[in-house]
């Protein structure tokens, strides 16, 4: 006897009648199982949701940034970091020798 791999999980909803009406139109109308029209619904629905979770994050990285700093200035600003870095290791050393 063969084995088979089931490349797929199976899920067992509910709808409403209403909306089991309209869902069953729509896959015959179109000439889709159940399953192909609640994988294309769900698919439509996750890639909003990434959508919706991409534009939050980019609103959030639009308030990290208020200077306006660009990628031209990254090596500029890390400059200036390691200056003061070695000016307060200087002024440190200073005070321990005195």
């Amino acid at each position: 006897m063969a084995t088979s791999t089931r490349t797929s999980k199976t899920f067992t909803i509910s709808l409403p009648p209403e909306l089991a009406a309209k869902a069953e139109f729509l896959a015959k109308r179109e000439s889709r199982t159940m399953s192909e029209l609640f994988r294309e619904a769900f698919r439509n629905y996750y890639g909003q949701h990434v959508r919706e979770m991409l534009d939050e994050a980019v609103a959030y990285a639009g308030t990290r940034n208020p200077r306006g700093y660009t990628e031209a200035d990254v090596p500029r600003l890390i400059q200036e970091v390691r200056a003061e870095v070695a000016a307060e290791e200087a002024v440190r050393r200073l005070e321990k020798a005195s």
